[in-house]
């Protein structure tokens, strides 16, 4: 083998690095074919999909808001849920134990529109809880078995969100996925949160379009409360702070009952937080339901981001035998092309824009840093999330 390598590239191998090198340059090329198994056999599917049915008839829907000191983004952005083209829907809102002019902002939208439901969790509730607890009292008090959810601090894209999320509610359809982006904003962590949000939107639409659900996010999801029931709510999770979205669907959904959903009109979007230490507590919060995954999930997506960061290090470490330095090169370009056209599609198919070229730069540190957050995650295990 070293004899071919030698004669082939017309360089010299000295023994005790010839088998060092050849090994981390065959495994760095079995990191790309992962990495190009998962852009070109999945991600690639979010600019390739259109949905093959949809439903012609508009079946009655119940949206459920969880509100918790969320007075101003009520104001702003219920009466843009409330006034939805739609010929017949309910709002719910729980009202979890608020202590800002939330009661007043709700009451005063109940007079004014007869299809809001406002339910209340007293601030002085005995025991602790998450959202999980608001949550199931909204799905208790749904008037209807089709239920849209989203936050407070949500706005839908259009009028016609609820028509567009409701439209793959088929037979045996139970879940629905939907895309939940953030406002556009000035900084550097307003890029990390968009392309973080647009990159996760990448794994979880294109694995549920080939038939492989694993995840959602509540500011824009939609299932049957049927299926809610039928799974007993949240039991199986009551233990953890959160994963009322994504962990519900890990554990709901299979290869026929999931669809998803984004065109622009589908959307949601969401102010971001404004520091970037802000965003990564948040981010800790969806690793840690994250651990809780199938384990062929788990499995899959630590694949991912073990190949992709391997591949990084695994360059960098060869360009310093400085042996085939022009063929290193080329596979590193290989990987950026990859990344830099199939996401940028992906943006088009979300309406996303300014992240394209900063994308690279969260190719290259995010797992880093969901590395660490998940070392964080498993040094303060008793840390107590609310909302």
């Amino acid at each position: 083998m070293i004899q071919i390598l030698t004669d082939l590239f017309h360089i010299s191998f000295d023994h005790w690095t010839d088998i060092l090198f050849i090994s981390l340059a065959g495994l760095t090329v079995v990191a790309l074919l992962i990495q190009a198994w998962f852009y070109f056999g999945y991600y690639l599917q979010v600019h390739r999909y259109s949905p093959k049915e949809i439903k012609t008839t508009q079946d009655p829907v119940t949206v459920i808001i969880c509100a918790k000191n969320e007075a101003e983004n009520l104001r702003s952005f219920l009466p843009l849920i409330l006034e939805q083209e739609y010929p017949k829907f309910q709002v719910v809102v729980v009202n979890d134990g608020s202590k800002d002019a939330t009661p007043e902002i709700l009451a005063a939208f109940e007079k004014k529109y007869t299809h809001l439901y406002v339910t209340n969790i007293e601030h002085t509730h005995p025991y602790p809880h998450a959202k999980k607890l608001a949550q199931t009292i909204g799905i208790k008090a749904a008037a209807y078995d089709q239920l849209l959810f989203t936050d407070a601090d949500c706005r839908p894209a259009s009028p016609h969100w609820i028509e567009k999320m409701q439209a793959h509610f088929l037979p045996r359809r139970e879940i629905i996925l939907g895309y939940g982006a953030y406002e556009r904003r000035k900084g550097i962590t307003n890029k990390f949160i968009r392309t973080d949000t647009a990159w996760i939107a990448q794994q979880y639409l294109s694995f549920t379009i080939r038939h492989k659900p694993f995840m959602g996010v509540g500011r824009n999801l939609a299932y049957r409360r049927s299926l809610f029931f039928n799974n007993k709510g949240f039991a199986n999770q009551l233990h953890l702070q959160s994963g009322d979205d994504d962990l519900f669907v890990n554990q709901t959904s299979n290869s026929t009952n999931t669809a998803v959903e984004f065109h622009p009109d589908s959307f949601t979007y969401s102010e971001p937080m404004l520091t970037f230490n802000n965003w990564l507590r948040q981010k800790r919060r969806h690793l840690t339901a994250g651990t809780n995954y199938h384990w062929k999930h788990k499995l899959t997506i630590a694949t991912e981001v073990i190949s992709r960061e391997y591949f990084y290090v695994s360059i960098i470490v060869l360009l310093s035998f400085w042996k085939l330095p022009g063929y290193l090169i080329l596979l590193l370009l290989f990987r950026w092309i990859m990344h830099l056209w199939i996401f940028k599609l992906t943006m088009r198919k979300l309406g996303e824009k300014g992240i394209w070229l900063f994308s690279i730069i969260y190719d290259l540190f995010m797992p880093v840093i969901s590395g660490y957050l998940m070392l964080k995650s498993g040094m303060k295990k008793n840390k107590k999330f609310n909302w």
